[in-house]
């Protein structure tokens, strides 16, 4: 058996419910979630009982990700597994950095909400749109971005799919564009234009924020959605507010490396599914759940002793 990784789940997997059978399972999940509470009061129940349209503001959406996905690598190592190493969709980078011991929890949770407030003030000075570019080469979507302008690749997810963000107008023209060209474009429901110059507010107060911080040593390497390569420094985090998320190239990197078992801890199976375009030949296992953590816990353990 190779290495393992644990990839944290990003903005967009929320959904009504998240975390709550986790937390009534799990010591090491409700140790996390209480944390996150202490730092964001009312989270518990935005996570547990919230409406769908309530978790999906930016400012809610955030720390309740941050701390379903945190819960569930809690509830993995309780159950006797540690990764060999870890990456982070967007959002999901911040719980892979503090599971990884860049930060503490609490520093976690405090910095996830500087930076959903952030993100939330840029998306309203800055409004826009995204759209998830399906069936094209990522060179055609590129060239569609530059013909059309004020739209930008942002989200590499896997071959055949390529994430751009921008003006909505132009969002729009790109639907077209990529039905003209053979492709689909679907809108995605999101509260800004993510990943892209719009953000550029949002990174440079982020990178102020961390000015007087540093980041703790790593149990293990977390790979960084803006270079694609494991964490070098801070800037980093302030970087992939405005960069765009090399997915597709962070999972190649990593099974270069010598991984080949990937779990995803937190909500949805979004990352699941990125991960099995990008290369079929890896294990992937998804954990939202108590039950599911166990199933990953002790399918990981039977293939360790082969």
């Amino acid at each position: 058996m190779g290495k393992i990784a644990f990839v944290f789940a990003g903005q967009g997997a929320q959904y009504p419910g998240m975390g709550k059978e986790i937390y009534e399972s799990s010591e090491a999940g409700k140790r996390v979630f209480d944390v996150v509470q202490n730092i964001r009061p009312g989270l518990k129940e935005l996570c547990f009982s919230g409406s769908a349209e309530e978790l999906s503001v930016t400012v809610n959406t955030q720390p309740a990700l941050f701390a379903v996905d945190l819960a569930c690598a809690a509830v993995m190592e309780e159950l006797g597994v540690v990764p060999d190493g870890a990456a982070g969709f967007s959002l999901g980078e911040i719980p892979a950095l503090a599971f990884a011991g860049a930060f503490s929890y609490e520093a976690g949770a405090e910095l996830v909400m500087k930076r959903a407030v952030l993100m939330q003030e840029s998306s309203e000075k800055n409004p826009g749109a995204m759209a998830a570019v399906l069936k094209l080469d990522d060179e055609a979507v590129e060239g569609l971005c530059r013909e059309i302008g004020d739209i930008y690749p942002v989200n590499y997810n896997s071959p055949g799919q390529l994430v751009c963000a921008g003006k909505k107008e132009k969002i729009d023209i790109l639907v077209n564009e990529a039905a003209a060209a053979g492709g689909r474009a679907l809108p995605l429901a999101v509260s800004g234009a993510f990943h892209c110059p719009f953000m550029d507010a949002a990174a440079d107060g982020m990178k102020k924020y961390l000015e007087d911080k540093e980041l703790d040593a790593f149990r293990f390497p977390v790979y960084s959605n803006a270079a694609a390569k494991p964490y070098g420094g801070k800037e980093l985090i302030s970087k992939q507010i405005n960069s765009p998320v090399r997915w597709k190239e962070i999972v190649s990197e990593m099974i270069s490396g010598g991984f080949d078992t990937f779990v995803e801890v937190g909500a949805g199976k979004t990352l699941s599914g990125l991960i099995k375009k990008i290369d079929r030949s890896v294990r992937v296992m998804n954990v939202q759940t108590y039950d599911d953590a166990l199933q990953a816990a002790d399918l990981i353990k039977e293939n360790a002793n082969v």
